[in-house]
């Protein structure tokens, strides 16, 4: 996965929207939906919860803690 497209995943994976991605990495929302396009092919998922599930799976992100998760 190009370097782009990885930092593309991670904004997405942690619920920014394509918008605000776009605005974040300096890109514009098409470009976006572009490494979006690709990085599903990749990882052979069909939506965002699939693409976030199989990153996280992957280690191709860092899953945020969530309120069940042990404070330290």
């Amino acid at each position: 996965m190009a370097p782009r497209e990885a930092e593309t995943l991670e904004l997405i994976a942690h619920g920014l929207t394509h918008a605000q991605a776009a605005r974040r990495l300096g890109i514009s929302e098409a470009t976006v939906n572009t490494y979006l396009t690709r990085i599903r092919s990749k990882l052979d998922v069909g939506n965002k919860a699939e693409l976030t599930r199989q990153a996280i799976t992957l280690g191709l992100v860092q899953r945020r803690g969530t309120a069940t998760d042990p404070v330290t």
